[in-house]
């Protein structure tokens, strides 16, 4: 029979810091639901103001998620394959937005979509308002976000082998061909899990949205709003709701871009 062999000190200080980790995650969320009344979740349902602002905030943050794959995806490419001066400075700039606070970003960003600003000016013919709009709320939740779909993409192409892009351009295949029949199907599960990572960023935004657009409230704000204005007991409801809502979306997008089972050989 063979011994199976003891845990190191090393394994068992390991797993002891990575539960600990794990509570500190998981414990605040799974207090502040046991916290709230059954009764007062059954009483969400009806709560039209809440679902309004959970649908916008969801809605949202997948039209900046969307939107921005077209940009995103081609310079996470760009990054994994391109070989060029002020590579790394690139690489700074685009998770420049992780650093900012959000705050600040906001306000930044009204310098460029305020209501008399160029592009605002430029997009006003257009019927798009950005400053109290959902347009608004879009672009604070890219501007925030993106680096983590470029992250993300980044690292599913620079996993590409690249000798197989260059067989196929030996052969004749263009680089538009070859993005699209070797790199992009290849890493696409990278590519998604960026995207449920930005969505899920784009959810959570609060600052730079707030200097956005406060009305219409996208979920964090109204959150907030309902705390400041009436305290915990009446914030708690919302924000249960949206931590549920995150949570089951969350899961099944994680469940689709998961990678798939190695099998043994």
């Amino acid at each position: 029979m063979l011994m199976r062999a003891r845990p190191s000190a090393f394994s068992l200080v390991t797993v002891l810091l990575s539960g600990l980790l794990l509570l500190f995650v998981v414990a605040p969320l799974i207090r502040l639901v046991l916290a709230t009344p059954a009764g007062e979740l059954a009483a969400a349902t009806g709560d039209a103001e809440l679902w309004q602002s959970i649908w916008l905030t969801l809605r949202a943050a997948a039209v900046a998620t969307v939107i921005s794959v077209f940009f995103g995806v081609p310079l996470a490419y760009l990054l994994a394959r391109g070989r060029f001066a002020g590579h790394a400075l690139v690489q700074g700039l685009v998770d420049l937005p992780i650093m900012v606070p959000h705050s600040a970003a906001g306000i930044a960003l009204l310098t460029i979509i305020g209501r008399h600003s160029l592009l605002q000016q430029a997009a006003r013919p257009l019927g798009l308002e950005f400053v109290g709009e959902e347009a608004g709320i879009v672009v604070a939740m890219a501007f925030v976000s993106i680096p983590f779909l470029v992250g993300a993409a980044r690292e599913g192409f620079a996993a590409v082998p690249e000798r197989l892009e260059k067989v196929a351009r030996s052969l004749g295949a263009s680089p538009a061909r070859v993005f699209f029949t070797i790199a992009l199907p290849m890493s696409w599960r990278a590519v998604l899990a960026g995207m449920v990572l930005m969505w899920g960023r784009g959810i959570s935004e609060f600052g730079a949205v707030i200097i956005i657009a406060y009305h219409p409230m996208t979920t964090p704000v109204l959150v907030y709003t309902r705390f400041n204005d009436y305290g915990l007991a009446y914030s708690r409801t919302a924000a249960v709701a949206l931590i549920i809502v995150c949570i089951v979306g969350f899961t099944v997008l994680r469940f689709i871009a998961r990678p798939p089972r190695r099998t043994a050989v």
